[in-house]
């Protein structure tokens, strides 16, 4: 199938979204809209024009794709007006591939049907049938073969029984789109020029109209507001976490699991409920989520644990380590193998040694942190000068004590030890105690306060 050109509709406002940006752009997953009908339209299709009306600015620096034949339509008189903005731009010998850009669901899979069955005919309508076909184009049909489409505004008490209904996608040879589209008229009750008027057109010019009939009504099924978005999210979801099952990942719910990007994963990885997957993330093999966490953009190696509650951004956590529960692991931080990183602890910018343990209450920011080290609970390295962020340095096998401040800019030598509650702002030398503390103490004569 070669010299195919997409034409994705996606001038409407949607102003049921309410919202100041255009419906096109409200997003589904981790993609606009009109972002995940353009993808299945390049897997199809050799050249894309979009027709863009409201916020058409917007719309066009929100997608910024130099590939993309941008059409206005500066009046939205209907389908068939907006069609036949971009056949202009469009080779006769070619075929047109009609899609609107707030059907998100649509599968390059139907399209190449459609596509096969419109290069035959010359022209391929897909349909779905509805329990419930309220508000959609009828199709009828006369022995089996589709002979108009009527809206559900013009329709009789009759038509309104049929429950096959127009999907508005439709590939059709160019130069019969064309030839159709000027004889189109604004004789219906929306006073607008309908592209389905075309059918009837090929019908009385004794064309054959070939016919895809939609399996799943969600991929068909268009967005007109935040309640019909948010049913369709969910449909993604649960297609996309049953694709992630079949692939070998054990989900405990695979409805409270979302997944907004990439996900990769090896063998044995389980993942608990209402964890969020953002961006591009990496699982080993046999590594653990529990419940309740969100990680975006990180990579994590084989055998990790990490325990629930857990938030993790732009980070590398290496084989065999632990992290959380109530943990946050802040960009550009890694994990050396086998690390332990426990509840309440925060590290940012970091680098976290082999075997090394921040076990509980503690922050670790902009540090380099090497092997086997212990850091107790309450310890914070103090990065930042109200101007400026610095540097600590932490040596293999340093003990730093509990509740201990480190004044960074400082180093802390090999196999060192901090005592507890010592607040840090020289260097500490290898293998000594180093430790800053007030003289104790005890008041013989001091009475504690009564309850008045």
């Amino acid at each position: 199938m070669s010299n195919i050109h997409a034409i994705i509709l996606a001038a409407g406002k949607g102003s049921r979204m309410n919202s100041s940006k255009p419906k096109v752009l409200q997003t589904l997953s981790d993609n606009t809209l009109l972002g995940h009908v353009l993808n299945q339209a390049k897997a199809v299709s050799q050249k894309i024009h979009v027709v863009y009306g409201f916020g058409g600015d917007q719309v066009k620096q929100a997608i910024n794709d130099d590939s993309i034949n941008w059409v206005e339509q500066a009046q939205q008189l209907g389908t068939g007006h907006a069609v036949m903005q971009a056949a202009p731009h469009i080779k006769d010998d070619s075929i047109a591939l009609v899609l609107y850009a707030d059907v998100p669901l649509i599968q390059a899979a139907t399209l190449k049907q459609l596509i096969e069955a419109a290069s035959s005919t010359g022209i391929a309508l897909l349909s779905v049938v509805l329990d419930n076909p309220k508000g959609y184009g009828r199709i009828i049909r006369s022995n089996n073969l589709i002979q108009a489409i009527v809206e559900h505004k013009d329709a009789s008490a009759q038509q309104l029984e049929i429950c096959e209904v127009n999907t508005g996608i439709m590939a059709v040879n160019t130069q019969l789109l064309k030839n159709y589209l000027q004889g189109l008229d604004v004789n219906n009750a929306q006073g607008e020029l309908y592209l389905t008027d075309i059918i009837k057109a090929a019908v009385d010019d004794n064309k054959t109209i070939a016919s895809v009939v939609a399996t799943n009504e969600f991929e068909v099924a268009g967005v007109n507001d935040k309640i019909q978005l948010a049913e369709l999210e969910r449909v993604f979801q649960q297609r996309q976490a049953a694709q992630y099952m079949a692939q070998g990942l054990s989900l405990k719910d695979p409805a409270r699991f979302d997944c907004r990007g990439k996900l990769s994963f090896g063998k044995d990885c389980e993942i608990d409920i209402n964890n969020l997957v953002e961006g591009q993330v990496s699982l080993g093999n046999n590594t653990t989520i529990a419940a309740n966490c969100s990680i975006k953009d990180s990579k994590i190696g084989d055998n990790v644990t990490i325990l629930a509650n857990c938030v993790i951004e732009n980070a590398v956590i290496d084989n065999g380590a632990s992290v959380g529960p109530f943990a946050r692991i802040r960009p550009q931080t890694n994990i050396g193998e086998n690390a332990k990183i426990g509840n309440f602890v925060e590290v940012k910018k970091s680098t976290v040694g082999k075997g090394s343990k921040i076990s509980h209450l503690s922050y670790v920011g902009d540090s380099t942190i090497g092997t086997d080290v212990n850091i107790g609970a309450g310890v914070i390295t103090c990065n930042y000068d109200g101007v400026n962020k610095h540097q600590t340095i932490i040596g293999d096998g340093a003990f730093i004590g509990s509740d201990s401040q480190l004044i960074a800019p400082v180093t802390i030598g090999k196999n060192a030890t901090i005592g507890a509650g010592s607040t840090i702002t020289k260097d500490a030398p290898d293998q000594q105690l180093s430790f800053s503390r007030a003289k104790q103490i005890s008041l013989k004569n001091w009475q504690r306060p009564t309850k008045k």
